[in-house]
């Protein structure tokens, strides 16, 4: 068994059926509690100031990992700068296996490349099913936990996230994973219905600032709905694990990821948007799009390196709040 890196949302089932255990770099960089110096780390490699700060601490992961020496890179799909990372671990001798997902999501494109995933790990079809039963069934508790964020108003924004944006990994032990999920229900099928008055939608990438969702609640919002979050855990249940990653929005253009928001802020009952956006990141352009597409009210925050909150954005955040109030 190894350990085996992954730059965004891959079939995991693969990884799994095969034998190895996935590790999302992303969710082992921002839970590094010197996450910061991590992004300096890439710096002092060469990596340019005017670069994704996700990728430099991506990079910096592997480079100072004793255990990855193997990455699954999404070529088509993510970020942009994920090419050229590639060769920079190349370049420390990592071993890539790239993976794309198909830009019109076309069935037998990405049936192929997870077909070519799974000969590369060595594994069958009948293995990567017997995995994705397991999965789903946890994907399931994990949807009973954001159905519990909307509906009984009784778990944070902040907690919907973390076991959402989990769900690319399960934190490398399913068995484990799953038990938390239980015990995290168990404590808040009790707990008192949340008093925030303001119900926000999160959309965008995963954000580097470490206490949005924190400041959100101390002024009196919460978020209900986490959109790239929640497809990590694989929101439509489907027999087809290739439909499966078809169905799954984020790599596959906005337009498809437009109708989902749409769809969840009419259910959810959302009083505004944040966007969040990454500095350096080409998924910034998308920001003209939501605003034409989307009537709701929109806020932009933007971040760059690991870190808390800003005083400017704490502003802008309390000054968006009182404009929908």
């Amino acid at each position: 068994m190894a350990e085996i890196g992954i730059t965004t949302t891959v079939p995991v089932e693969i990884i799994m059926a095969a034998g190895h255990t996935p590790v999302d770099l992303n969710n082992i960089f921002i839970g590094n509690p010197e996450a910061a110096k991590l992004t300096d780390v890439a710096e002092e490699a060469g990596y340019p100031r005017n670069i994704c700060g996700w990728i430099k601490g991506l990079y910096a992961v592997v480079i100072n990992s004793d255990s990855i020496d193997t990455v699954i890179a999404v070529t088509q799909g993510d970020c942009s700068n994920t090419h050229a990372l590639m060769e920079t671990y190349q370049l420390a001798g990592i071993n890539i296996i790239p993976f794309a997902y198909p830009f019109d999501r076309d069935y037998d494109l990405l049936s192929l490349q997870m077909d070519k995933l799974v000969k590369a790990l060595g594994t069958d079809w009948d293995k990567v099913a017997a995995v994705k039963h397991r999965l789903d069934a946890v994907r399931a508790k994990v949807a009973e936990i954001d159905r519990l964020t909307w509906q009984e108003n009784t778990v944070s924004g902040r907690n919907n996230h973390l076991f959402q944006v989990s769900c690319s990994d399960f934190n490398g032990d399913v068995d484990n994973f799953e038990q938390d999920v239980d015990k995290f229900l168990e404590e808040n099928r009790s707990c008192p219905e949340g008093q925030e008055d303001v119900r926000l939608a999160f959309i965008g990438v995963p954000p580097i600032v470490t206490d949005l969702y924190d400041y959100f609640e101390r002024m009196g919002a919460r978020v209900v709905f986490n959109e790239v979050q929640r497809q990590f855990a694989m929101p439509v249940p489907v027999e087809d694990i290739v439909e499966q990653y078809r169905q799954y929005t984020y790599p596959y253009g906005v337009f498809g990821r437009i109708d989902d928001i749409r769809t969840q802020i009419d259910l959810r009952g959302v009083d505004g948007i944040v966007h969040y956006v990454q500095s350096f990141c080409f998924r910034q352009i998308e920001d003209m799009i939501f605003r034409e597409k989307l009537d709701v009210p929109i806020l932009t925050i933007e971040g760059d390196k690991p870190g808390k909150v800003d005083a400017r954005t704490k502003l802008r955040i309390d000054s968006f709040l009182e404009m929908i109030r």
